[in-house]
């Protein structure tokens, strides 16, 4: 711990003493990251209209349940034909105007997937024809009002296996909305400790500069003053010069990490930051039989796979439809009027009855349903299929992450102690170069092997930071803190 609080120093000593440019950068913590990236990743935002999309679909199916009203319009219709009458085997002259509108409600019922419709037709026409030169004509007003339901027989309700598909779509859009938020968590954490790393590379490399700048003056004096070869004077030069391309060539890959971590979470490219964390970790306890048992509850890639599941029925159902035995009833009921003047149109009304029946009958369809039917079987075999293996990935992945964070709290310890080691070694060496019991190439190994190690104790906790974070991605259970992830609450939008 001690180590960690001494490098965040120099770390924050470093930003104090840097230019006024640094000192306008940004500083951006893991926390402001993902709230950041959340609200900006290009990835996040195509999940999210992905989302809107299915969510929209869903509302309007929804929608279409309700009455629909429309007007159909016809204000002007004319023709003039010779025709030829059939009863009177007789050509006649026919010419009419007429204008006329239709208004009608049509209200679908959901429970049988059938329709109900009122519908009222009201027209004005001026016909004439001549016929053997007689002149005949009429002029009236006339109006159809009647209510009509069509329903379909012996098959499936379309409607709603429509609604339950979309709900099932917008469901699965939402997890896979909350998948990607923990993904994007994921992948920020990386990215964020890509760029902490590669800050610390380029303290450490300033630390050695530091070192060897240090170590040049105290050589080149003792040349100066003929106590040391002039060898040795070129070996420190060239160490020095060595540091000073470690840092150039460290202040570069800076660069680039920290522009590809700002362009994936959505930060303007041109925009200068600086991450600031803390590395430090505390051993957390975790259950490997409770973290698989949370997994299989809780993973969301299982209920994905269900939904498959209940979208190949939708499919099986769809399969065994066709060339089906099938009718259709149409039932209808209402009043005809028509008169010269409209205020007494239905001054002596026509009722207008209809009903109609029919059947579709399937005779041979050369085993086309049959063969569609085993091949929609397997499918949904391959589905279960696809289940259980899902189950399987999950406590084979959840096993790994646990093997690893065994693995890396070792590391750790070995990690530190190396350090301990590379600073004491460092220390003693470094007191003996300076009294010239040691070669300045030899020391610049000591300095190496102590960047090395610190390198790699830095990176000992970050990995151990980050299976934390993916053993909370693989059981939805937060073991730093301690508390459980509901999948909902990860979701953006419900289904309402």
């Amino acid at each position: 711990m001690k180590i960690i609080t001494n490098l965040l120093l120099i770390f924050s000593i470093g930003l104090l003493s840097l230019s006024g440019e640094v000192q306008a950068q940004k500083a951006l913590t893991l926390d402001k990251a993902l709230e950041f990236a959340e609200q900006n990743s290009p990835d996040m935002q195509k999940s999210l209209f992905n989302l809107e999309r299915f969510q929209q679909n869903l509302k309007a199916q929804k929608l279409a349940l309700k009455s629909r009203f429309s007007l159909t319009l016809n204000p002007v219709e004319y023709s003039n034909n010779r025709r030829f009458d059939n009863r009177l085997s007789q050509w006649y002259t026919n010419e009419s105007f007429s204008t006329s509108g239709t208004f009608r409600v049509d209200q679908p019922i959901l429970p049988t997937d059938g329709t109900l419709s009122l519908i009222n037709r009201f027209s004005w026409q001026d016909n004439s024809s001549k016929v053997g030169g007689q002149d005949n004509g009429n002029k009236a007003f006339s109006n159809n009002l009647y209510l009509s339901l069509n329903q379909p027989l012996f098959t499936y309700n379309k409607r709603k296996i429509e609604l339950k598909s979309l709900e099932l779509d917008l469901e699965n859009a939402n997890i896979g909305y909350a998948m990607q938020r923990l993904n994007l968590e994921k992948s920020v954490t990386e990215q964020f400790y890509n760029v902490y790393m590669a800050q610390m590379n380029l303290d450490i490399a300033n630390e050695e500069l530091e070192n060897a700048r240090a170590n040049y003056e105290i050589i080149k004096n003792k040349v100066d003053a003929g106590l040391s070869a002039k060898e040795e004077l070129y070996q420190a030069e060239l160490n020095y010069a060595n540091a000073k391309s470690t840092v150039q060539n460290r202040q570069v890959s800076m660069e680039n990490t920290k522009d590809a971590f700002k362009n994936y979470i959505g930060m303007d490219i041109l925009e200068e930051i600086v991450v600031l964390t803390d590395v430090s970790v505390d051993k957390v306890r975790i259950d490997l039989s409770e973290a698989i048992a949370s997994g299989l509850r809780s993973r969301m890639e299982i209920r994905q796979r269900e939904i498959d599941m209940e979208t190949s029925q939708f499919d099986l159902i769809k399969v065994k439809a066709m060339n089906e035995f099938k009718g259709e009833v149409n039932l209808s009921i209402g009043i005809t009027g028509d008169n010269e003047k409209l205020a007494d149109i239905y001054e002596n009304p026509t009722r207008n009855p209809k009903v109609s029946l029919s059947f579709n009958v399937p005779i041979f369809d050369w085993g086309e349903k049959k063969a569609r039917l085993k091949a929609q079987e397997a499918s949904m075999k391959s589905r279960q299929l696809d289940f259980d293996q899902q189950k399987t990935k999950i406590v084979i992945d959840i096993r790994r992450v646990y093997r690893d964070i065994q693995n890396q709290l070792i590391q750790i310890d070995i990690a530190k102690q190396s350090v301990r080691n590379a600073e004491l070694t460092y220390e003693i060496n470094k007191e003996k170069y300076q009294n010239g019991d040691l070669t300045g190439m030899q020391l610049n190994q000591y300095q190496n092997q102590l960047s090395q190690k610190k390198i790699a104790y830095s990176q000992a906790l970050i990995n151990y930071k980050i299976q934390l974070l993916n053993m909370k991605v693989q059981t939805l259970y937060d073991y730093t803190e301690q508390k459980a992830i509901v999948p909902q609450e990860l979701y953006m939008y419900e289904v309402k």
